[in-house]
Formats: structure tokens, sequence, C-alpha cells
């Protein structure tokens, strides 16, 4: 049996009955441990308050330790394209030597291809092909290594031969000296190592692009961690190649028509974010904010930091025992299921996307580790983004929309998503939408596949004046990296039938306004009540974990019960009065059709009682089966209280009421009148 222990998003393999040995790297001596962890004292099972101050101290310490970790990372640099075409533009002999580099190799690749392709030999020399790019990508560098890291997450993109070789750049790559990362620890925390570590792995556990790990245990409490160290020589390697890329950006500007986004933009957003990675301290703070919105799941592991030890060069956290997620065989040995974990991290990054805003945008398999518990473990927070608050609303508002095929609605979600400007006119991208979708979704929501969806759209925005936001980016990446792992789990796996639960629990329960108007206009269409659509809603929003029957349509209850609910009450009484209709009719059916045929003229006195239309009694009987199904979906909720409705029975009755009264009132009028007269 293996295990994969990882740590900062780095991973590596350990057979059993032989684990790596944790020994002194040559030349360091380290002393005993220096101090002992004491315990918290606790009264009745609650902390007493000896123990609150216990942890009123620890926080202030924690802040006092991040301060200094600030303060150690001062200088860390920040990427400024203006920065890098000064120091770039005056070494073109440097710039022109790197471009033929990456030509040479990438042409020489694309040459080859070709001509497998020529003479048949290209299925035959895939192994050979995938292993020659995974090459090439190592010694182009860490931007190509994150690129392929990117692809051997896309089983829909690449044969299983190139996911196979590409998934080695997560954590099979070069290693630099370990003389020098010793030197870089000591250096960048101002301490002897040995007065640091009792024990230290002799070389890395793990490389990754950016750095390379090592497995520690720390002098003072004994616990075990993992140690990043920045790569030497790092920034001058990634920010020459953005400084080609971004020129590259500015020709795609200026002369490929066929791409309208903004791509120098596109660029510097990535580019932001890899310089965000090179600033440990910037990751240690961004693990410490995903813990706090996200690990309140009990299936969800975000690792501690070591603010004491961290610097812009160094990290140190937590160690996690753990299996990536695109090793099947090995989650299973641990008596685990792929496909719970994987929903889960649909779940989680669900919430990320669409909740908080606060999202891990690198989530590939050295970053999302199965622990032995069955826990979820999310590494490697140096790059995150976050999504502004009104698109989260009208991301949700928008996938509800495509799949109720309202695409007059989605044509509008593009302003609320800041794709178009508010003086484009939609609707001529409604048809656009309208026939692409249309055919899409000839599906069902459990077939549509999110990549198909993202393409399909694609070619609807190139059509027009679309601007693509860079957080849309980098979401859209998220996803696709997403639905690639679990592609791992199942063949089959479709993301959008295991989030449509959210996004209908979401539209159901959210009170935001947005989300409350976007399912007033989804639920009424021509002023009638679609209880089709209500059905949908909540037989998808029960299959997410977290849904509430108590909180379903209650949103909606607020608005019909407040100042600005009037119209929305005409609505809701027009359809309690066709309801009411449906079933005082389909009773009197019922009971028609139970009696003898032979009683039914001298009952019924033979007066066509039934004088409608087969279609409109069907429409009737169809109306009140779909009443009664849905009151089934709220009553098989656990939480649910038919209480929560009498608001609407309330404002029924006040209605009729008054409708009675002023009928009476009318009545009374043409009465005196016709006196009068």
């Amino acid at each position: 049996m293996s295990l994969v222990v990882s740590a900062g998003g780095h991973s590596f393999c350990l057979q059993a009955g032989k684990g790596f040995p944790i020994s002194k790297p040559k030349g360091y001596k380290f002393g005993p441990r220096a101090a002992l962890v004491e315990a918290t004292p606790r009264v009745n099972g609650s902390p007493s308050s000896t123990s609150i101050q216990v942890l009123a101290t620890d926080r202030a310490e924690e802040l006092k330790a991040e301060a200094r970790a600030l303060a150690r990372a001062a200088d860390a640099s920040v990427y400024s394209p203006q920065l890098l075409a000064k120091k770039y533009g005056s070494r073109p002999v440097k710039a022109v030597k790197r471009t033929l580099e990456i030509l040479v190799a990438l042409g020489t690749f694309a040459l080859k291809l070709f001509l497998d392709q020529k003479n048949g030999t290209l299925d035959q020399n895939k192994r050979k092909r995938a292993a020659e790019l995974r090459t090439i990508f190592t010694r182009l560098g860490p931007t190509f290594i994150k690129l392929g890291q990117g692809l051997s997450t896309r089983p829909d993109l690449c044969p299983p031969e190139y996911l196979e070789e590409l998934a080695q750049l997560q954590d099979a790559l070069p290693t630099f000296p370990d003389a020098d990362a010793f030197s870089c620890i000591e250096t960048e925390l101002g301490m002897p190592l040995e007065s640091i570590f009792s024990t230290i792995s002799p070389t890395p556990i793990a490389a990754a692009s950016l750095g390379q790990v090592y497995k520690a245990r720390l002098k003072y409490s004994g616990q075990t961690v993992a140690v990043k160290v920045q790569r030497p020589g790092i920034e001058d390697a990634i920010g020459l190649d953005f400084y080609l890329i971004r020129g590259l950006g500015f020709f795609i500007n200026k002369y490929v028509d066929i791409i309208t986004t903004d791509a120098v933009a596109l660029i510097d957003e990535f580019a932001s974010r890899v310089y965000q990675e090179l600033n440990y301290v910037q990751e240690g703070q961004n693990a410490r904010k995903f813990k706090m919105l996200y690990a309140d799941k009990e299936d969800i592991l975000v690792p501690d930091i070591f603010w004491n030890y961290t610097s812009g060069k160094v990290l140190t956290m937590e160690w996690v025992d753990g299996v990536k997620l695109n090793e099947q065989a090995a989650i299973e040995r641990q008596g685990l299921k792929l496909l719970d974990l994987v929903t889960t991290g649909i779940q989680c990054s669900l919430r990320q996307l669409l909740e908080y805003g606060y999202f891990h945008a690198d989530p590939h398999p050295g970053n999302l580790l199965a622990t032995p518990e069955g826990k979820l473990a999310f590494l490697d927070f140096g790059m995150m983004s976050e999504t502004p608050e009104e698109a989260r609303f009208a991301i949700i508002g928008h996938v509800v929309h495509m799949v109720n095929r309202d695409y007059e609605a989605m044509a509008r979600d593009y302003y609320a998503l800041d794709f178009l400007s508010t003086d484009v006119d939609v609707s001529p991208i409604v048809p656009a939408l309208r026939d692409f979708f249309d055919d899409a979704l000839s599906y069902t929501v459990s077939e549509l596949n999110f990549k198909t969806l993202v393409d399909g759209l694609g070619s609807v925005l190139y059509q027009y004046p679309f601007n693509v936001p860079p957080y849309y980016a980098l979401i859209l990446r998220s996803l696709t990296v997403l639905e690639g792992l679990a592609l791992y789990a199942d063949p089959n796996f479709k993301v959008l039938a295991a989030s449509y639960p959210y996004f209908a629990k979401r539209l159901l329960t959210d009170p935001n306004p947005y989300l409350r108007d976007a399912l007033i206009e989804l639920l009424f269409k021509d002023e009638r009540f679609r209880w089709n659509r209500l059905e949908n809603l909540l037989v998808q929003g029960s299959k997410d974990r977290d849904f509430s029957a108590k909180d379903a349509l209650q949103p909606v209850l607020k608005l019909l019960l407040g100042p600005d609910g009037e119209e929305l009450r005409t609505l809701v009484i027009k359809e309690a009065v066709r309801v009411t209709e449906a079933f005082t009719l389909c009773t009197f059916v019922d009971t028609y059709n139970s009696v003898p045929s032979f009683m039914r003229s001298l009952i019924f006195n033979g007066n066509g009682a039934l004088a409608m239309s087969s279609a409109e009694l069907q429409s009737m009987m169809e109306l009140r089966d779909q009443v009664f199904r849905i009151w089934g979906l709220l009553r098989s909720s656990e939480n649910f209280d038919p209480a929560l409705l009498q608001p609407i029975l309330q404002v029924s009755k006040l209605y009729l009421c008054c409708s009675l009264v002023t009928k009476v009132e009318r009545d009374i009028l043409r009465h005196r009148h016709r006196s009068h007269n």
C-alpha cells in the first residue's frame, strides 16, 4: 500500500513499511526540545476563565507573530508591467534569447506531431510525445509548468497518455540544492536551523514550480510541519516570461479580431496572482481567511500556519497526510468513496464562488487531498481570487434562467455580470442564445456538460460586444479544473448536475433582492403561477445537504407582506382563487365519477354540470396534482412548519373579504341608483 503525503500542494509517495525518515541534514546538530505544551483547564466541560485568558493571550501572540512575518516580507515583489518593461526592455538580447528558446521548443514539438499525423503514427507515439511535452514544460520553467498542471486535469482535452505524463508536473519537478534551501531558511527567519527544528528531512520530499518542501519537526512543540522554500531566481524567470507574454497580448488585441476580450488585462490579472504566490506571508494570510470562511464544515480541512517561522520566501504550515483526488484506487483502499469527496469539493467550491466570493483559483490534484479520516484537504493558497458581490447573485440567476430556458432574462444577466455596458441592446443576443441552448438543453440537467456549455456560450460571446472581466476567467478556470477532477472519478460525471441543487436552494432561500426578483420572475409569467417551475426548484433544492424547507420561499413571503408587495399579492390571490377552483372542480369530478352511471342523471339532474372541454378539465386536474406533489415535498422535510404558509391564507382571506365587501357596496349603489330613477 502506498500513501501520498502532501503539504502546501506538494505530494510524495510512501510505501507501506518504508516511511521517509526524518533525519538531520548533514552539518547540522539539533538540541533537545525547548518547550512543553500546557493543557487548557476546563470547568464542567466548558472553558474556564483561565482558559479564555489563555486563548486571548494565544491570539494576541499569533497577531504579533503575523506582524513580524509581514515585516520579514516587506520587500516582497509586486507585479508591475511598467517595472518589467523598464527592466527587460533595456535587455533586448535576453528577451530575444528567451523568445527563441520558447519558439524552438514548442515549434519542434508541433513539427513532430505534424510528421506523426502525416506518417500515420500519431496514436503509436502518444506516450513518447507526452513525455517529451512534459520535459519541454519542465525545461521552459515555472510559467509553462503551471500551464501543464492545468492541462493535466482536463481529460476532455488531453488523451490519457498526456494526462499521466503532465500529472507528474504536480510533484515530480527538479529540485535545487538543499544547502541553498537551508541557507534561505536561516536568512529569512534570522535564526539558526537547529534552533527552529529538532529534525528536518535532509532532502526535499516534493518540488513544485515555485519552491520545494521539507518535512520537519518543530523544536518548541514537537509538531510535524511542512516547510516550503522558494526557488532561487524565480522572480527573474517569471518576470521575463510575463514581459514577453504581455507583448503577445498587445499583438492579440491589435490584430486578432476573433478575440474580443482584452488579452492584456487577462494576462495582467494572471501575472498579479502568480506574483502573489511568490509572497509566502500573503499565502499564509490567504490560508487563514480560507479556513475561517469554509472550514466550518466537518468534512473540510485547512492546515494551520506557523507565523514565527514564515517569511516572504519560507512558509511553515501544519503537515497533512492524504491522497490526491485523481488517485482513485489509493482512495478506495482507505475505504473512502471518491465521488463523495468530489461532491464535497463541488459544494465547497460553490460556497467559495457564490457565498463569500473568495475562492481557490488553482485547485489542481496536488492541492486537493483525501485524508485518511475522509476529509477533503485544501492546500496551497498562493493563487486566490474574489467574485464581486453583484456578480455572485447574477451567476446564480443566470444558471437558473439557463436551465429554465428564459433567454430574455439570461441576456439581461450580462449587465449584472459586467459583460456588457448598460447602453448595449441585448434583444439581438436572445435569438443566438436560444439557437445554442435549445440544442444544448435538449438533454436533461443531469446530462449537461459544463465545458460544452462554456464553449458554446463562448461562440455566442464572440459575435457580440462582450468583454469578459478578469475575475470571470479565473472562475471558468476553477470550474473547468473541478470538472476535470470529477471526471477522474466518473467519466460521465456532470458538474452542473451536481451543482444545480445548490443554485435552486439559493434561489428559494436567499433574501437578496436580485435573487428574490429572479425567483418571482421565474415563478410568474403572464400573470400565471408556473407550478412546474416551483416543483422543479423544490425537487432540485432538496438534494442540497443544507436545504431547509423552513427557509424555502421565505424571501417571497416577506415581500408578499411588505409595503412593496401589492403587485405580488394580487398575483398570489388570483392564483389562490384558481387553485381553489381546481380543487373544488376536481373534487366534484371525482365524486361524479365515483357514482354509478345509472344514478348520475338522478343525482345531478342531467344538467351538464361538467360542461367544459376535456383540455380544460385535464389542465385543472394537473394543477391539483402538482399542488399535492409540492405540498408533499414540503411536508417531507423534517423542519417544515405548515404555519409558515399562514400569511398566504391570511392575505387570501383579506382579499376575498375585501372583494366581497366591494361587491356588496357596488350592489347597494346599483340598487340605490335604480330606486332613484
